[in-house]
């Protein structure tokens, strides 16, 4: 594949969405599972647009369905600024968004969106399990974090 502007640009823009959501983690809170669940969640995200703008997750990047994985992310940001960016509420938010990535694939699966791939449905599969590992790895790490910020309010 032969890139152009565009691609340059977007990976750009991609890159700098995640540096930005690293820069939020340093400034919200000094706790180091509340930043390591940041930078998981971040890398999730950057991984879900990526691979499914290079390749697409459900059958090849040119397939529309691949469009659902984008309403995964937005539940991700939406939950987060919702939330304001504060364990508890990531914790729920990134298991939303766990909840949405299993949804997307059980759509696709249900309707037969990626038949056409030769790995269908075992990538789809396979990518769903990494991304809601990632998903629910982040949404524990902000629940330990919310929990000693419960612990040190009390104190």
């Amino acid at each position: 594949m032969n890139w152009d502007l565009l691609d340059f640009l977007v990976f750009g823009a991609m890159i700098a969405a995640l540096l930005i959501i690293v820069l939020i983690a340093r400034r919200t809170s000094r706790d180091r599972s509340y930043r390591f669940a940041m930078a998981i969640a971040a890398v999730g995200g950057f991984l879900v647009a990526w691979v499914n703008g290079a390749v697409g997750i459900i059958g090849n990047e040119e397939n529309d369905a691949n469009l659902l994985f984008f309403g995964v992310l937005a539940v991700a940001g939406i939950g987060a600024l919702l939330a304001r960016f504060r364990a508890a509420g990531m914790a729920m938010a990134l298991s939303a968004t766990a909840a949405a990535q299993v949804a997307v694939a059980i759509v696709a699966i249900a309707l037969g969106l990626g038949e056409s791939s030769p790995v269908w449905p075992q990538g789809l599969l396979l990518m769903t399990a990494v991304f809601t590992g990632l998903w629910l790895f982040s949404a524990w790490l902000f629940s330990k974090a919310a929990k000693r910020e419960r612990r040190l309010f009390r104190e």
